[in-house]
This record gives C-alpha cells, sequence and structure tokens, in this order.
C-alpha cells in the first residue's frame, strides 16, 4: 500500500494480538500528521512484537513502546520513533475505543506509544491529548485484555500486567463499510485515572 498517494481515511489497521484483532480507522482531517505517522511505523514493522505495557481497567490499555519487545533493554514505556509529533488536540471526546497518542507532560512530546480507552468517557483527557483513531471491531479483545491482573509500579500505579500481550503485527488494508454499531526525558503516558499527566523516563 502507498501511504503518499492513499487517502489515510479510505484505510483500516489490524492490530493483530495473543488475544484477537482490534480493527481501528483513523481520523486524518482532525490529526493528519499522526495518523501517518501510525500507518508509517506500522507498515515499517516498528509495532511488531511491542506489549501492552500499561493496563487501568476501566480507563486505557496503552502500547506502542519499543522497549516492551522481547530482548529490549530499555524500560517499557519510556522509548520511542526517535522523532516527536506537534500535538493535533481536537475535539473528539476520550470514550471507549478510542485510539489516543501518549506523550509527556510537553504537548508536542507524542512518538509512537498510544492508549486504546477502555473506560466510557475520559473527560479530562478531551482537548489535551490527541485522538487519531477509533475500534471499529474487537472490543471484546479490549475488554479481556484490559482485564488482565496487574502489579504496582514504580511510580505507585497499579498498572504493570501480570501476563504479556503482543501486538504480533498491524496488517494495513482497504477500509470496510460498517454500521453505527461499532464505535528520553519525560516518558510518553496517558494520565492517571484521575489526574494530570504523570511524569516518567523516556
Amino acid at each position: 500500500m502507498d501511504l503518499e498517494t492513499t487517502d489515510h481515511a479510505t484505510i483500516e489497521a489490524a492490530l493483530v494480538t495473543d488475544k484477537g484483532t482490534m480493527v481501528v480507522t483513523f481520523f486524518p482531517e482532525q490529526a493528519p500528521k499522526h495518523v501517518a505517522s501510525f500507518l508509517k511505523l506500522a507498515q515499517d514493522g516498528f509495532y511488531d512484537g511491542v506489549a501492552v505495557h500499561r493496563i487501568v481497567r476501566n480507563f486505557m490499555i496503552q502500547t506502542g513502546c519499543p522497549n516492551s519487545k522481547q530482548g529490549a533493554t530499555g524500560i517499557p514505556g519510556t522509548g520511542g520513533p526517535g522523532y516527536r509529533l506537534e500535538a493535533e488536540f481536537n475535539d473528539i471526546s476520550h470514550t471507549r475505543g478510542i485510539l489516543s497518542m501518549a506523550r509527556s507532560q510537553d504537548p508536542d512530546s507524542a512518538g509512537s506509544q498510544f492508549f486504546v480507552m477502555h473506560g466510557e468517557h475520559a473527560q479530562h483527557l478531551d482537548g489535551a491529548y490527541t485522538v487519531f483513531g477509533k475500534v471499529e471491531e474487537g472490543l471484546d479483545v479490549l475488554d479481556e485484555i484490559a482485564s488482565i491482573d496487574c502489579e504496582f509500579g514504580p511510580g505507585g500505579e497499579k498498572s504493570v500486567p501480570t501476563e504479556r500481550v503482543e501486538i504480533k503485527n498491524v496488517e494495513l488494508r482497504e477500509r470496510q463499510q460498517r454500521g453505527d454499531a461499532a464505535a528520553d526525558g519525560d516518558s510518553e503516558s496517558a494520565p492517571g485515572d484521575e489526574k494530570g499527566a504523570e511524569a516518567g523516563d523516556e
């Protein structure tokens, strides 16, 4: 697929995980740079083998860090693609199934890490994190991943999964027609469930 000549609104991505597949579509009008970056990284195989390294049930699951791959030496949640994206905040709400970009406290620090909303609506994220896509199929897979037991991490958040779940690969393909039933510095992160962005290490 030629990403340079293909309308990104006509593309969908199948995130193939250990628990099943989530199919996502994108919002290139609202977040063109973020969508283009995600698609390029996916096509290049950047996301193959990354783990879901942060899970907060009824809030979100986070993935996309290269340091979460088997054999990586960095701390999961602190890696990126080697570049940062300027924020493209928009008016799409952070509701269940939405994909949004993780970042540090600097609004213009998103890279490869993203989170998928599990809760019904996290209003405190709206307009503060860049929404760029949504899950069209596989919300049951999201639920299964979000139900994994977690341990407390170094920051005191109970969000470190006790079971490894990987994105095996991301398959880009032509978007299917569907009904409306589906809907090095600071770490890149979604904020805490009840508070603002939390700092960490990249």
